[in-house]
C-alpha cells in the first residue's frame, strides 16, 4: 500500500528526471493541479518507456491496457504509485478518458511504423502521442474552458512533437526512425543516405526549417487562445509552450548540428522567459 502523498512524490520524481522544461513551467501551478500534471505525465511516462526500453514491448504494452481498463473500473493497483495517484485525479476532476486511450493507440504505432510519407501521416502520429496529452490536461488547468482551448491544445501537441522530432532527428534514427516526413526529404532533394550519413548541407537546413516554420505556425495558433486559460494554468501552460518553441532557436544558433548535439534551452534562457510571463501575468492582474 502506497500512500497518496508519497504516490505524488514518486510522480514528481519522474517529470523532475524526465522533463526539465515541463518541470520547471508547471511547478508554478496551485498545488492539487500540480500533482495532477505529475501523475499524468507519469502516466505518458510509462506508456512511452514500454515502447522504448520494454524488453517484450507487445506484451508490456497490453498488460499496460488491461491495467487501466481494470483501473477505470475501480480496480486500482495500491501497489503502484502511479494508479494511486491516477485515482486521485480522476476523483478531483472530470478527466477524459479518451486522450488516454489515444495516447497507447499512438505509442503503438511506433511499434508498426518505422517511416511516414506524408505530413499529414506525421499529424496523425503527433496527435496521438503528443496532442494528446494536452486534452488530458485541459479539465485540470481550465476545467471551465476545455472545449474551447481543445483546438488550441492540439495544436501546441503538434507543435511540441515536431519541436521534438527536429531535434532528435539522430536518436531516432539510430532506433530505426525516421519521422521526416518521406515527401519533405523528397521535396528538398535530402537522401536517407544523407541522413545515415548525418549530412547537414543547405538541402537539410532547407528541409528542417519547413517543418520548424510549420510548427512556429502551430506555436502561434496555440498561443491565439491562451488567454481562455484561468491565470493560474496561463503561465505553466505559455511557459511550456514558449521554453519548447525556444528549443528551435537553438538548434539555430548551433548551426543546425542536430547529429552530434542534443540540445536544450539553458537555464539562464528559461529563467528569462519565465521572468517575462510573470511578469506579463501580473499586468494582467
Amino acid at each position: 500500500m502506497i500512500s497518496l502523498e508519497k504516490a505524488y512524490n514518486e510522480c514528481q520524481q519522474v517529470i523532475m528526471k524526465n522533463s526539465q522544461t515541463f518541470y520547471k513551467a508547471f511547478s508554478f501551478l496551485p498545488r492539487e493541479k500540480r500533482n495532477a500534471v505529475w501523475a499524468v505525465y507519469t502516466f505518458c511516462r510509462r506508456v512511452d518507456d514500454i515502447v522504448d526500453e520494454g524488453s517484450n514491448v507487445l506484451v508490456e504494452l497490453t498488460k499496460f491496457e488491461e491495467t487501466f481498463r481494470r483501473f477505470l473500473q475501480g480496480h486500482i493497483d495500491r501497489t503502484d504509485f502511479l494508479w494511486v495517484a491516477l485515482e486521485d485525479v480522476f476523483e478531483r476532476f472530470r478527466m477524459e478518458v479518451k486522450p488516454f486511450w489515444e495516447m497507447i493507440e499512438g505509442q503503438r504505432m511506433d511499434l508498426i511504423q518505422m517511416e511516414y510519407k506524408t505530413y499529414d501521416e506525421l499529424l496523425h502520429y503527433s496527435y496521438h502521442v503528443a496532442s494528446t496529452v494536452g486534452l488530458m490536461l485541459l479539465p485540470i488547468l481550465a476545467p471551465k474552458n476545455a472545449n474551447e482551448l481543445k483546438e488550441g491544445g492540439i495544436a501546441l501537441g503538434l507543435a511540441m512533437q515536431i519541436t521534438n522530432i527536429l531535434r532528435d532527428i539522430a536518436e531516432d534514427f539510430e532506433r530505426g526512425r525516421i519521422y521526416l516526413p518521406a515527401e519533405v526529404m523528397h521535396t528538398y532533394q535530402y537522401t536517407k543516405e544523407d541522413l545515415s550519413r548525418g549530412i547537414v548541407n543547405e538541402a537539410f537546413i532547407a528541409m528542417w526549417e519547413d517543418l520548424a516554420k510549420r510548427a512556429e505556425l502551430l506555436y502561434e495558433t496555440a498561443f491565439s487562445t491562451m488567454h481562455l486559460y484561468p491565470l493560474a494554468s496561463r503561465l505553466p501552460v505559455e511557459g511550456a509552450a514558449r521554453l519548447y518553441r525556444a528549443i528551435l532557436f537553438e538548434i539555430r544558433k548551433q548551426n543546425y548540428r542536430v547529429f552530434d548535439a542534443k540540445h536544450y534551452v539553458s537555464d539562464e534562457h528559461k529563467q528569462e522567459i519565465m521572468h517575462l510571463l510573470k511578469s506579463k501575468v501580473k499586468e494582467v492582474i
